[in-house]
Order: structure tokens, then sequence, then C-alpha cells
């Protein structure tokens, strides 16, 4: 059975950007509500799809967090030769690790990481996303129970090389973010059940910008964009971008 794969979105609005960036085993629907909603309030929202995701999960294992790295470089260079000159970044999970090293090397109004690592002490727990992500996948396919448990047990079996690299490139984000001096806000879910929740305390601790916030939600878990307390993340997210500094 063919399934229709999901694609970036654009919502243009005004004149201010916002970046916003998904999770690991994720796509641009990670993001869409909260990009819907700041489109609502007068920003232009652009989300990209790393390569490996968003199709079939044979496909992220052959990816690398250097692609995807890569791929939001593009994304940034997208809204900038579209005429935005301020933007701002928000990612999930992966996304905010790859938010944090653009705030390192290159131009933002702001950074927010949302539920993101900044230790590889989640190697089981992002194992276990990856498989439940293939066997959904496959399921969507209408394969039948034996073959996907063959192609499951298969696609663990090789997934070791890009566990490695994404602990690496966690790993480098930890080691940067004492090099970021743009505003940020920090997100983090307390019931977050993949990531360790005191990523968010380090990266606060850690980010050279004075001008920087921190907000634990109470009752969400990983994927915070889609939990009971999205509206109130949306909303958060839209006052805190009102208190920068925008030429336009």
């Amino acid at each position: 059975m063919k399934i229709k794969l999901p694609e970036p979105f654009t919502f243009h609005s005004g004149k201010r950007a916002v970046l916003l960036l998904h999770g690991f085993t994720g796509h641009s629907a990670d993001v869409r509500m909260l990009g819907r909603y700041l489109e609502k309030k007068g920003y232009t929202t652009h989300a990209p799809i790393y390569r490996g995701h968003g199709v079939e999960p044979e496909k992220l294992i052959e990816s690398s967090p250097e692609e995807w790295w890569e791929d939001v470089v593009t994304a940034y260079n997208y809204l900038k030769d579209q005429g935005y000159d301020e933007i701002a970044v928000a990612g999930l999970s992966m996304g905010g690790a790859l938010a944090l090293k653009l705030a390192t090397e290159y131009d933002l109004k702001a950074v927010i990481p949302m539920c993101t690592p900044v230790y590889f002490d989640n190697k089981k727990e992002l194992a276990e996303a990856y498989l439940y992500f293939a066997k959904q996948f496959k399921m969507f396919e209408k394969k039948d129970e034996e073959i996907i448990k063959k192609e499951v047990d298969s696609l663990y079996n090789n997934s070791s090389k890009l566990f490695n690299e994404i602990e690496m490139f966690v790993n480098e984000v930890n080691g940067i973010i004492k090099r970021v001096d743009t505003p940020t806000f920090v997100v983090q879910a307390r019931l977050d059940e993949i990531i360790n929740p005191e990523s968010a305390t380090f990266i606060y601790d850690h980010v050279a910008t004075e001008d920087k916030e921190i907000k634990w939600y109470e009752n969400s878990t990983h994927l915070i964009t889609f939990g009971e307390e999205k509206d109130m993340l949306h909303e958060d997210i839209y006052n805190f971008l009102e208190t920068l500094n925008w030429e336009n």
C-alpha cells in the first residue's frame, strides 16, 4: 500500500520568520500546529523535513546528523533567499539540538529548544522510538505481522552506526552551548519519557546570553507540541517572540 508522505511547509505571513525544526523519526507535522498558530499571529513559518525523515524507516538509518544539519542550513538560507532578514528558530527534541548549533554559527533573533537532549544517556529510549516508528510505518503499508517483525529486527541490527553518530552530535552540541549568545527560551516537559529532563537546566545554565527564560510544562510528555499543554506552549512562544527587538 502506498502511503502519502508528509511534506515541508511554509506559511507566509509577516516579515518576521520562525524556522521550525522537527525531532528524530518525526517530520513537519511535529511543528505544524505551532506554525499555523504563529502564522495567525503575523509570523512567517517554515519547516523542512531532514533527509531520511518522513519516509520509510530504511531511509532513516541511511541518513546522518551531518545531513540533517545541512538540511537545516538549507532551510535557513531558504528563508533568507525569500527576503526574511530576521529569523528565530524553534526545535523539538533533536530539532532543538540542531537549532542550538544554528545559533552558534548563524545570525538568529532567538532560539527555542523544546525537550532537547544534551546528554546521550537515552540510547534505549531512542532505539525504542525508532522501532516503534518503523513498526507503525510498516503497519500502515498493510504488511503481514511476521514480515513486519523480520524487517524491524533487521533495521534494529543495522542501526548502530546512526545511533553512534547521534551520540557524537549530541556531545558536540553539549560542548558548544556556551557559545549561544542569542535570546533563548528553554522549553521542557516535566514528564518527558525520552530524554533526560535535566538537559533543559544544563542548556539554561550554560548558554552565554543573559536574555534567557526556562519553563517547565508539568503535564506534558516528550512530544510537547502534541500534548495537552500545547495551547499554553503556543502562547508562551508567541509572547517570548514579542519581547524580542525586531526591526520589522
